[in-house]
């Protein structure tokens, strides 16, 4: 992909909802097809473990197998999907032997992210956290309501997307995208079902503080130290009480609409 853009400004032209996948000037057939299948298993209506039945996608895409394929082959690198000879495509499942695995990778974009971004002259930092703080505001909104799981889940994950993104750097933004999906995924596979915790307010704050205030270390810390308990918590290895919200996925049954 050959794009020039102003690397001092976010690429945002609004709040982000779904972190998929990184815009392109001309998207091909592929491209939108990979977009459809990151956010059926984004959002839950292929959930995890779950067939992906090739005829019955592509004739409700309108598409021909063959760009199917090659957008499924895309998921298959990124780990969302997997491919096994006789049974066709599945959505992965994200266990609990993986979820450390995951959050180390998350804090090593994350981290970075907070840091560059904290790092910056206060002007451009301003700037470039601008985006972001519109999206702290609807998790502060989500979670003081504290009774839609979905609503939480999504402003808490774009939140952190929209971190990753306000620094301009699109491999970062693009190796956290798929970082998303895959937590996404991890709470969509856990033993006790959809789980997420409405007590998190504080420690986002603290962390929209500390980028505003030029502090990366102590931002990078704070994140660390949420995504531990985060672990500890997936892992049954929270002790200390925690508030939570169950919610459920949109359902196994997937619908696409036709492409353009």
């Amino acid at each position: 992909m050959n794009e020039t853009r102003d690397r001092d400004a976010p690429r945002r032209n609004g709040p982000v909802t779904r972190p998929l996948v990184n815009m392109v000037r001309r998207p091909s057939t592929v491209d939108l097809i990979a977009v459809e299948l990151r956010n059926a298993i984004y959002s839950g209506t292929l959930l995890p473990g779950s067939s992906v039945r090739e005829a019955e996608v592509a004739s409700q895409l309108g598409v021909s197998r063959g760009p199917l394929r090659e957008s499924a082959q895309r998921l298959v690198q990124e780990g969302l999907l997997v491919a096994r000879p006789g049974a066709g495509l599945r959505v992965v499942t994200v266990g609990a032997d993986q979820v450390e695995e995951l959050y180390e990778a998350r804090l090593a974009i994350e981290g970075t992210a907070v840091r560059k971004l904290a790092g910056l002259e206060p002007t451009a930092r301003e700037r470039h956290v601008s985006a972001a703080r519109e999206l702290f505001s609807s998790l502060q909104s989500a979670l003081e309501d504290g009774t839609d799981a979905r609503r939480i889940g999504d402003a808490d994950l774009d939140l952190h997307f929209g971190l990753v993104e306000a620094t301009g750097n699109l491999r970062m933004t693009g190796m956290a995208s798929t970082l998303i999906v895959q937590t996404r995924l991890a709470a969509l596979s856990h033993r006790d079902g959809y789980v997420v915790r409405t007590d998190i307010l504080d420690v986002h704050r603290t962390l929209m503080r500390q980028i505003s205030d030029g502090d990366g270390p102590g931002a990078e810390q704070t994140l660390a130290g949420h995504f531990q308990q985060t672990v500890d918590r997936l892992l049954g290895r929270l002790e200390e009480p925690f508030s939570t919200v169950m919610g459920t996925a949109e359902g196994s049954h997937f619908s696409f609409n036709r492409l353009p």
